[in-house]
């Protein structure tokens, strides 16, 4: 009688990881980034048309949601060898590589389905170079070339993009300023990332730059340069007449500190001491730490400067 019961029990609870192991395999911080990024550039041209976030945001997390399980089915032998990826559902054996495909895909099919029917031909165009590109150019590239961070800071930056060509049905100057704020910041958000994991990348066989940069001195060199070039990024809302001066204030701000610790990351890196090294780990912490908070604030600003 107890086996029974206790067999009747695990039933549900067996049920209910399944269900977590499943939103686990779609990234769900990334995905939800991705989401963010499309319904503020949907918000900004498209003058609150809650049926275009609907359409815009429902097929993004589809979208989305389909490239990072087939992400995770790729690299899922990769993931094994990483003390951060090692517990996701593939590596242990939660979920079968047959179940992630089909999860995959049909998430990334009825994704493009929903873009299609209820946006626009140019966002559902764009949502197909951005699961393509993630998922056969920048995720082989990883174990091949440090260029792997640039090229797969265009899928990053697309989602935005996607958003207004959905409201609006073409790509002006404005989509193309916020693309380039996810692309410089995804630069500095994901180095500092690498840097922290980097014997994870380099035990794994990734060809990152934070993986081969034994001191750190040139990823730090490339948060400075994309950091900086975030700044003319971020005002050039304001510049365009679409945001005004609180937005202009807070991304001068939020960008100014952004830079900042991202070159004290590479000051410190540049040194040779004991103390030096630490420090250099402590601000690949604070540089990703202040990028996190970096995006969720911009785009709060633009969405306030709108009302």
């Amino acid at each position: 009688m107890i086996g029974k019961t206790e067999a009747v029990i695990s039933k549900p609870a067996v049920r209910f990881q399944k269900i977590l192991d499943y939103i686990e395999m779609m990234k769900p911080e990334l995905t939800g980034l991705s989401v963010l990024t499309a319904l503020c550039g949907a918000f900004l041209v498209g003058e609150g048309n809650f049926e275009v976030l609907l359409w815009v945001g429902f097929g993004t997390l589809l979208v989305g949601g389909g490239a990072g399980v087939l992400n995770q089915y790729i690299e899922r032998e990769y993931d094994a060898a990483m003390k951060r990826t090692e517990r996701r559902p593939l590596p242990l054996g939660r979920v079968s590589g047959g179940e992630a495909i089909v999860f995959g895909v049909l998430l990334s099919i009825v994704g493009i389905l929903v873009l299609a029917i209820g946006t626009t031909v140019l966002a559902t165009a764009l949502a197909v170079v951005t699961w393509v590109s993630y998922l056969f150019v920048y995720t082989p590239l990883k174990r091949r070339s440090p260029v792997a961070t640039l090229v797969g800071g265009i899928p990053g930056a697309l989602p935005p993009m996607i958003g207004w060509s959905a409201a609006t049905g073409d790509l002006s100057a404005g989509a193309w300023i916020l693309f380039a704020i996810l692309f410089f910041w995804q630069m500095p958000h994901f180095y500092s990332l690498a840097w922290m994991y980097r014997k994870d990348y380099a035990r794994a066989g990734f060809m990152l730059l934070p993986a081969i940069d034994e001191k750190g001195f040139r990823t730090g060199l490339h948060m400075i340069v994309h950091s900086i070039a975030l700044l003319p990024a971020a005002i050039g809302l304001t510049l365009l007449g679409m945001t005004g001066e609180t937005y202009f204030v807070m991304a001068l701000i939020l960008t100014l500190l952004f830079a900042l610790y991202s070159v004290l990351f590479t000051v410190y890196a540049k040194k040779e001491s004991q103390s030096a090294r630490i420090q250099v780990n402590q601000y690949s912490r604070r540089v990703f730490f202040a990028s996190l908070l970096y995006l969720p604030l911009l785009m709060g600003s633009m969405l306030l400067d709108r009302f």
